[in-house]
């Protein structure tokens, strides 16, 4: 990770398992995540790369971080506290800032790029 500049590749060697989401909100019996952070500052404030996951719905009450997301491929549909909900595919960027209240549902296992920003 001491790379200043380098290119996201949609299909990653070495990604790893991850347990960002909560194990009871998968939906299917697929329960796989995976994570490879590309660049990360010391202080974890700033976090890019690639993730995957399977199937999941959760409910957030505060949206734990800034993070601007690219769709790889699947999908994930956001909810918002008024209803209206949002479906993104791929190729589709989107962002959601810090506290943001919604549900977030993977509908086919998702892969991103992210850059986040604690």
């Amino acid at each position: 990770m001491k790379d200043m500049d380098f290119r996201l590749d949609p299909n990653p060697e070495g990604m790893t398992p991850s347990d960002f989401t909560p194990p009871h909100t998968f939906t299917t019996e697929d329960k796989s995540e995976a994570n490879l952070f590309k660049f990360k500052t010391d202080d974890d404030s700033i976090l890019c790369g690639v993730w995957e996951s399977a199937p999941c719905r959760e409910e957030i009450e505060a949206y734990p971080v800034h993070e601007m997301m690219t769709v790889i491929s699947g999908s994930v549909t956001l909810t918002h506290p008024n209803g209206r909900a949002e479906t993104f595919v791929a190729g589709d960027t989107f962002f959601v800032a810090k506290g943001s209240k919604l549900i977030w549902e993977i509908t086919e296992t998702m892969r991103k790029y992210y850059l986040i920003v604690a």
